[in-house]
């Protein structure tokens, strides 16, 4: 789906992956789960591109949900994978993420794990090499998108903040839309690692301008940074 020229979304608001496609080629941020693969194939041939133009796949932490495709875009296409180095070994598989459930209303999780099931949840494949982040780069990328550091949701949960795009993709970070719960609206993720540090580390987005502030899951948020972390401090 082209969100707008030179931004591009696969998935959905349940599970969402994100393209950045300039004249030099294509950034992908986060791999979803292994099943997203054709649907990165569909929209690749859409925009008249294909794997051969993929740059870079940056993920913005070690999650299954987030890493589903990676190892193969690696792997058979030579496509590089970054992530923050306290995450590294999460998406290696070396070191499981804690698996809280807080909260689940029947009906949206129950939805949460069948689209997960469908789109091969179980069929993740760890990552063997990675290019290790610490926060702070801009990368030599299409987008030359910039790593925000924001700790919390898991050790390495980043930020890629693109200004060619208009558009910031925060993961997990944040969601507008709980997978457990179905409610919308800007507010915390489930499954993280540490709350109160996801929280406190959104104060560094406050500055940044961006009409676009894309998650992993849920409805692109389109009114900009600054009306975000009101309407998240909100909840």
């Amino acid at each position: 789906m082209k969100l707008r020229p030179g931004l591009h979304r696969i998935g959905n608001d349940i599970i969402a992956v994100h393209l950045i496609a300039t004249d030099a080629g294509v950034t992908v941020i986060d791999a979803g789960l292994a099943g997203h693969w054709r649907d990165l194939l569909a929209e690749l041939d859409a925009m008249d591109r294909s794997p051969a133009d993929i740059r870079g796949l940056i993920l913005t932490h070690g999650d299954s949900d987030h890493v589903g495709f990676a190892e193969r875009l690696r792997r058979d296409h030579r496509v590089p994978v970054y992530i923050h180095a306290a995450d590294a070994a999460r998406a290696r598989g070396e070191k499981p993420p804690k698996t809280p459930w807080p909260g689940m209303r029947l009906g949206p999780t129950l939805g949460f794990i069948g689209y997960s099931l469908r789109k091969g949840g179980l069929r993740t494949t760890p990552l063997s090499e990675v290019i290790e982040l610490q926060g702070g780069e801009v990368l030599d990328l299409p987008g030359d998108p910039r790593i925000i550091a924001l700790p919390g949701h898991s050790p390495g949960s980043i930020a890629v903040h693109s200004p060619a795009v208009d558009a910031l993709f925060v993961g997990d970070a944040l969601t507008t839309r709980h997978v457990l719960t179905g409610c919308r609206g800007a507010q915390p993720a489930p499954f993280t690692d540490d709350p109160q540090q996801a929280l406190d580390s959104l104060a560094v987005l406050d500055c940044l301008q961006a009409s676009w502030v894309l998650p992993g899951h849920g409805t692109p948020w389109t009114a900009g940074v600054d009306q975000l972390l009101p309407e998240l401090q909100s909840h």
